[in-house]
């Protein structure tokens, strides 16, 4: 799982469903491939009369995703699902990261606001954007990408640079003139001494403009931010300004955060850029895309394995269904349920769920109910699902974070979340498992 935590928060459906409903080529595509790669031209015309034909189900935005499960099915003729492979992964990788980054930073920070500052330290422009999106998604309350804003109605929320404070050559004046032209103030008081010159500076804007602005409160963005904050604390609320928010920048993370907590800094609003739009510690996610199906010259479906000397990697062969399996008394989550494709769970009573490599781990769940996590997003090409709002996005992610056990959801050493396979599910693994083992050993004795 990313950053070694227990879960990932999906996103990236949004940006998928958009590019797959526009996928077409171009007289310019289709002369450069020409060009470049000398394709036959049947090849070439295949693609300029592209239409999409295949039929994609999905987890949803917003929904927990685990290890060894399908985050996305794609049926449709092979070209077509081979073809949209690698934007499909990369759309989903990224966005994925992001949302689960943002989630980890606002499981530490709790209550206080999160903003996103990280367009500047993103790999380009597409990724701030879309990084941004996901960030809402995965927790993150406001950001400073005004972009960003417009096109997802995010709310927008930043501070001046030190770059205007160096240009007055000193606090007071900077921040006044700064107070003229924004309604809403928030100082950044670490450009040159940020106790004996900042903060004072903010404060005496303050108090003479008075009504003239609303003083929100001060940034810090560097030096000891435990033993500052507490400082600056003082110095607001004993100039009559105890409603002024400290604002805190500079490189923080989840871990950052945590120690400050820890440290009781006075801090209330937390920016976080660099280490949230650039996934810092984990910058790719390693989500894969896998045939376990495919139709035969007769016309007859044949499910495909993959082989690998770790028993995790080897591939789940046929379509399948992933359900969440979750206590009708208390909506909390037992582990997920993948399922070969016509079995239905919500018509037992019971289920027995078993890890899929060890399988002495086990147990018979009774009393639940199970919701399909793979939905219909396009039939045949044609789109099915309707998008919710971004605000409907992330407070699906809050709910189903909330309904998460803490074990799952710890920042050091997390339970492991169940993912098990059904005993029919399981059993047509392993016959088709040593199927392949008992034709690679034929084909190698024939040589």
């Amino acid at each position: 799982m990313p950053f070694k935590h227990g879960y990932a928060i999906f996103a990236g459906l949004e940006r998928l469903v958009d590019y797959l409903e526009n996928l077409t080529f171009t007289e310019s595509d289709i002369a450069y491939l020409r060009e470049v790669e000398h394709y036959p031209e049947e090849f070439l015309t295949y693609l300029k009369n592209f239409e999409f034909k295949c039929t994609v189900r999905s987890a949803l935005e917003g929904d927990l995703v685990f290890n060894n499960e399908p985050l996305i099915q794609v049926e449709g003729p092979l070209a077509q699902c081979q073809l949209i492979e690698t934007a499909l992964l990369n759309m989903v990788n990224f966005q994925t990261l992001i949302a689960t980054k943002a989630a980890r930073i606002k499981s530490v920070i709790g209550e206080d606001p999160l903003m996103e500052f990280g367009t500047r330290r993103a790999q380009e422009l597409d990724a701030a954007i879309w990084g941004t999106r996901a960030a809402f998604i995965g927790g993150a309350d406001a950001t400073s990408n005004v972009r960003a804003g417009k096109i997802f109605g995010i709310p927008v929320s930043g501070t001046h640079a030190h770059s205007l404070v160096q240009s007055y050559g000193n606090d007071y004046d900077a921040f006044k003139a700064y107070a003229k032209t924004h309604q809403d103030c928030v100082f950044l008081v670490d450009t040159y001494d940020t106790l004996k010159s900042g903060v004072p500076s903010a404060i005496r804007v303050a108090n003479e403009m008075g009504n003239k602005i609303n003083f929100l409160g001060v940034r810090l963005d560097s030096g000891d931010m435990a033993y500052i904050s507490k400082r600056v604390r003082e110095q607001l609320d004993e100039a009559g300004y105890p409603e002024a928010k400290i604002y805190a920048s500079n490189d923080l993370d989840e871990n950052t955060i945590l120690s400050l907590k820890m440290q009781k800094a006075k801090i209330d609003v937390w920016g976080v850029g660099t280490k949230l739009i650039t996934a810092y510690d984990q910058p790719a996610l390693g989500a894969v895309f896998k045939l376990v199906s495919i139709e035969d010259e007769n016309g007859v479906m044949k499910d495909t394995i993959k082989l690998s000397s770790n028993a995790e990697k080897v591939t789940t062969p046929g379509k399948k269904q992933v359900w969440r399996i979750t206590r009708k008394s208390d909506k909390k989550s037992e582990g997920d349920y993948v399922t070969l494709w016509d079995e239905d769970p919500r018509e037992q009573e019971e289920i027995y769920m078993f890890h899929p490599v060890h399988t002495f781990i086990n147990k018979t769940v009774q009393n639940f109910e199970a919701r399909a996590v793979l939905q219909d997003i396009f039939i045949e090409g044609k789109r099915v699902y309707e998008m919710p709002t971004l605000e409907e996005i992330k407070h699906y992610a809050k709910e189903n974070l909330d309904s998460l056990w803490e074990e799952y959801k710890r920042d050091l050493n997390p339970q492991k979340y169940p993912v098990d396979l059904s005993t029919e599910c399981w059993n047509h693994k392993m016959r088709l498992l040593e199927k392949v083992r008992v034709d690679v050993k034929a084909l190698t004795e024939d040589k």
